[in-house]
């Protein structure tokens, strides 16, 4: 099933999110190539594509594990959470209908 993830950023992380950006990428692009990932990316904390200093307010992947609890700890082990990025994240079961 799909899992919604959602990580929220904590106010002035910007630095530390860049310089962990690498390693999230690299766990993605993981889930990419083993075909379980739907979509992921950023959410500018303004309306631009590139924020600039701005950063921003969060993160969505949404990508398909054998259970909530798996995409739980895939989310806990993300660089984001441990390098402190995330103020809060949450995963929810997700349906795709379309496209």
């Amino acid at each position: 099933m799909f899992y919604a993830m959602i990580g929220e950023d904590a106010p002035d992380t910007l630095a530390a999110r860049m310089a962990a950006r690498p390693a999230h990428l690299a766990r993605l692009e993981a889930l990419r190539d083993e075909g379980r990932l739907l979509i992921a990316g950023p959410m500018p904390a303004i309306d631009s594509p590139d924020p600039g200093p701005a950063g921003f307010a969060g993160s969505l992947v949404v990508a398909e594990f054998a259970s909530q609890a798996e995409a739980e700890q895939w989310l806990a082990e993300d660089p984001y959470v441990k390098q402190g990025v995330f103020a809060r994240t949450t995963v929810r079961p997700f349906r795709k209908v379309l496209p």
